[in-house]
């Protein structure tokens, strides 16, 4: 059989197949969070830079600093990475002079793993090596059954998993909320390490729920007041943090961002220049979920597309051996 007959032929029993299964694809609906779900609020508007929040992760995480630069004698990670899971950006306009204003302005931004609500590593993972806490929608990720194909960070629209290419076994490192083998500090009734450590409440930990109620009173106060921003845990805060109110943006990230996430953020600076991906309130999954498990349930797809080529191999054999007036 030719090449190219046999490239005809493989695409023209997928797209059969595609198309006599097209008519019962559904997409389904986002999946709802966890019923005690915990998450972060980080609040950019309380964030000083002092990247505390990375050195803590570090020490939880036994993970090394990232020097860069020659004259630089401390971690100045600029981004995730195999080494680095929480991360302190920066946003510069013009001259730089005014916290938390676009214009001419400056604030802070955190980047971890948002825990997604509808998370797509976990979808996209072909060996449940990335999965969802179905009680607190923590997402892990467990390397004793991942095979490095890095699906995971396809998958992230916040491109969080990253892997240690610097390693000879390199395996993928993100977030887990401080809550995995070895550590285990949510279970053990503790906070996340950044949040525990964070000086203005910047980052704060808690139940979603009671996150999302606080995110929400900060968006109805009025800028230049003064309010006391809870510190630590949300549910049994340490102490507050007083502070006058910016002029926030009307936004919570992370309420129905693809679904929603358990860690959601606040600014006074819009998220589009804080690099945050432009997204709807449909997660990826629900949509994709529907098509692939629809394809590929009982392998209707590849076994139809394998029932083609088998059919027109033995027909060009067939017709091969009339042709030679069936001579051996």
């Amino acid at each position: 059989m030719k090449r190219r007959n046999f490239l005809k032929t493989s695409l023209g029993g997928t797209v059969s197949a595609a198309a006599a299964l097209g008519g019962t694809v559904h997409a389904r609906a986002n999946l709802e969070p966890a019923p005690e779900a915990v998450g972060m609020l980080f609040d950019s508007t309380l964030c000083v830079g002092c990247k505390a929040c990375v050195t803590k992760c570090k020490q939880v995480n036994e993970m090394p600093p990232v020097i860069e630069g020659e004259h630089t004698a401390w971690d100045s990670a600029r981004d995730l990475s195999g080494d680095t899971l929480n991360v302190i950006k920066v946003y510069q306009n013009g001259n730089s002079a005014t916290k938390d204003v676009e214009i001419n302005g400056f604030c802070f931004e955190k980047r971890s793993c948002m825990h997604c609500v509808d998370p797509g590593c976990v979808s996209v993972c072909p060996t449940t090596s990335m999965q969802r806490n179905p009680l607190t929608g923590i997402v892990t990720h467990h390397p004793d059954t991942c095979i490095g194909c890095r699906n995971c960070m396809v998958g992230c629209p916040y491109n969080v998993p990253q892997f240690q290419y610097n390693e000879v076994f390199g395996q993928i490192q993100k977030c887990q909320m401080c809550n995995q083998k070895g550590v285990e500090r949510i279970d053990n009734g503790q906070m996340t390490g950044c949040a525990e450590v964070c000086p203005t409440g910047a980052t704060l930990f808690g139940p979603r729920k009671l996150l999302l109620q606080e995110a929400k009173q900060r968006m109805a106060l009025k800028k230049g007041d003064t309010y006391n921003y809870p510190r630590g845990d949300i549910s049994k805060p340490d102490n507050y943090y007083e502070k006058e109110v910016s002029d926030y943006k009307q936004h919570i990230w992370g309420e129905k961002e693809a679904g929603g996430t358990n860690v959601m953020h606040v600014s006074a600076v819009s998220f589009d220049k804080l690099g945050m991906p432009p997204l709807g309130e449909r997660s990826a999954p629900s949509v994709v979920e529907g098509v692939q498990h629809t394809l590929y349930s009982y392998l209707a797809l590849p076994a139809m597309a394998l029932a083609g080529l088998t059919y027109t191999v033995k027909k060009n054999t067939s017709d091969h051996d009339d042709d030679d007036g069936g001579e051996s």
